[in-house]
């Protein structure tokens, strides 16, 4: 298992970040595109804090397991993960329903990646959110140098998974915890009902 050391910055312009981008001599590795996912978590996943992930990047197809050490704490380093690239979407979610593992949500977003002396900054959009960027790197020496070459206070840096970024700007009734229990996360799809905005 690895460990994930990445940092999200919120309700960012995309024009400005990559003008800063350029600016510190970043290298643009995939334009922005479409992206899907299927999220799975069972009950004893859940228990342990943890999910598995099939996600179409574009240029490849990844198989994720994560694991969080902490719901409640959210640090730099609170995600374990183990990845592998496999070879059809579907195919993927085909065999793990086979097994017995349905997916439990089907999430859309966009990615921009680039990259800044060995780190990967991606410029985030999901559905019924501000874009965000996400820094992610060998160390958190690494992550927090980047950080501050595109200008961003670490005081504002926001750690965990994507439901603590739509906490932010909703609050979620009837006991959801976010996106994870949203069976359809798209684009074009209306905000979810249980979705309230914040003032």
């Amino acid at each position: 298992m690895k460990t994930e050391i990445e940092v999200k910055f919120t309700d960012i312009v995309i024009d400005e970040i990559r003008k800063k981008l350029k600016d510190c001599d970043a290298v643009l590795v995939h334009p922005m595109r479409l992206m899907k996912r299927a999220l799975i978590e069972e009950p004893h996943h859940k228990a342990d804090k943890s999910f598995l992930r099939v996600r179409d990047e574009g240029d490849k197809v990844t198989l994720t397991f994560k694991r969080r050490a902490s719901l409640m704490q959210q640090s730099i380093d609170n995600v374990d993960e183990l990845e592998v690239v496999v070879s059809s979407f579907e195919d993927t979610i085909e065999l793990l329903r086979e097994a017995g593992w349905k997916y439990k949500t089907f999430q859309e977003t966009k990615r921009e990646t680039w990259h800044i002396d060995d780190v990967e900054v991606v410029i985030d959009e999901w559905p019924w959110l501000k874009p965000y960027i996400e820094i992610e790197g060998e160390t958190e020496q690494a992550v927090r140098a980047v950080a501050e070459k595109l200008g961003f206070d670490w005081q504002n840096a926001q750690f965990g998974h994507i439901d603590a970024v739509y906490a932010q700007y909703y609050t979620f009734a009837n006991k959801i915890r976010g996106v994870i229990d949203v069976p359809d996360v798209r684009f074009d799809d209306p905000l979810p009902k249980d979705f309230v905005k914040k003032l």
